[in-house]
């Protein structure tokens, strides 16, 4: 470890919540260096960027996501016993429940759901003065999710699971009030999501067959056992609050066509290809969540670098997604840039790398690039909206961060239907 350089202060915890997104930018710079010690938290972590960082984080089946994240984090984002922190064969055993829903059949089902629900709320939004799209948007897709996975909400159902899903998002880059009011949220959606589960099993609560719901009452681990209900919950939640989590990106769509009008008159009728090229840079431009961590499972070495049992790694997605090396012209807006992208699997990172199927990169990816583009249709080409004075400064502090002002649009008018 000693090649590798080392932040200066004794802890850097504080530092993160200052810096935010540009934490581990910051010192790459001062120090010269793709990778580097620090501490947060009081424990050593290195912090490693790029794609080969990447390779490392999702293919070397000697490092894991178990002990990986502030317990804060983990019970908000994840939670014990889920996918995410499961390794090996019971990882891929566990993932190929969540796969067997990502079919392009199965996802354009939810995207047919998703713009029911813009049909039915523009209207809404036309007979208002002004509509602040971010919680709009969760709400929308919280309410589409739920129907798509066989769990049909109610007006007031709705409202508590889009505030329980929302409070977590919110809550996991966090410490202190923010950070609390998630984990008493996510407290009440386990206990629904258990009671939900429960009810299926016991035959008290139909579930449609195929659906979330009911793939996640009946699937058998590698013990040939049932998930105990907690877990089957978990993985519930982590699936109904990862689809809410679409609408900032949607919101960041939304902000991206403010900032670049010009995309508005070329997505209205573009073909589908270049609907994607520009969902795909939204996806890197704008920050999402900023980094994940690893474990070293037993003593290895990495491009020269001694990593011991035990360590503690940390990759930069943002920075790995605005690698000038990577990128040309990094923090500039264009998605063509898209058309000459290799595709791989280590250098284009939001969601994470490498296979869907195999490794821990998100298996709602899919879903998310599905549900983006059918929001750039209906933003270009299904409605039209005014963009009144407002601070759309994006707090480069706060993580998960939003536009300040959440995004607020006037004067919205539904035009004919976006083309399929």
């Amino acid at each position: 470890m000693s090649s590798i350089p080392r932040d200066a202060p004794f802890d850097s915890t504080l530092d993160l919540l200052a810096d935010g997104y540009d934490f581990m930018a910051k010192r790459r710079r001062q120090l010269h260096s793709d990778i580097f010690t620090t501490r947060l938290l009081l424990q050593d972590v290195v912090c490693l960027v790029g794609p080969e960082a990447a390779r490392l984080f999702y293919e070397d089946d000697r490092i894991t996501r178990r002990g990986a994240m502030p317990i804060t984090t983990l019970t908000l984002l994840q939670d014990f016993g889920s996918v995410q922190m499961l390794d090996g064969a019971a990882h891929r055993c566990r993932k190929a429940m969540f796969m067997s829903l990502m079919s392009p059949d199965g996802i354009q089902r939810l995207v047919d759901i998703a713009a029911d629900r813009w049909r039915e709320r523009i209207p809404v939004w036309a007979g208002r003065d002004r509509v602040t799209l971010f919680p709009a948007l969760q709400g929308l897709y919280c309410r589409a999710v739920c129907d798509w996975a066989g769990l049909p909400l109610d007006d007031d159902e709705a409202r508590q699971r889009t505030r329980e899903f929302a409070a977590m998002i919110e809550g996991a880059g966090s410490i202190g009030p923010r950070n609390w009011r998630g984990q008493v949220l996510r407290w009440r959606s386990e206990r629904w999501a258990r009671d939900v589960i429960e009810q299926i099993r016991d035959g008290s609560r139909p579930a449609p067959e195929g659906s979330a719901v009911h793939v996640f009452a009946t699937h058998r681990d590698l013990d040939d056992r049932l998930l105990d209900p907690k877990i089957a919950a978990v993985e519930l939640i982590n699936l109904l609050r990862a689809t809410t989590a679409v609408a900032r990106f949607v919101t960041f769509e939304a902000l991206a066509l403010h900032d670049h009008p010009e995309w508005r008159e070329r997505l209205r009728g573009a073909a589908d290809d270049e609907i994607e090229r520009f969902v795909q840079e939204v996806r890197r431009f704008y920050p999402f969540f900023p980094f994940i961590g690893e474990r070293v499972l037993v003593d290895l070495e990495w491009q020269g670098h001694h990593f011991a049992e035990g360590a503690w790694l940390a990759l930069d997605l943002d920075g790995t997604d605005h690698d000038a090396r990577l990128w040309d012209d990094p923090e500039s807006f264009r998605p063509e840039r898209f058309l000459t992208w290799d595709r791989s699997l280590f250098n284009f990172v939001p969601q994470g790398g490498d296979n869907h199927y195999r490794s821990h990169r998100c298996p709602g990816e899919w879903i998310t690039i599905a549900l983006m583009k059918d929001a750039a249709r209906w933003l270009t080409a299904g409605m039209t909206y005014s963009t009144p004075p407002q601070d759309l400064s994006i707090d480069r502090m706060r993580m998960p961060t939003i536009p300040h002002s959440r995004f607020v649009i006037d004067h919205v008018r539904r035009i004919d239907a976006p083309a399929d």
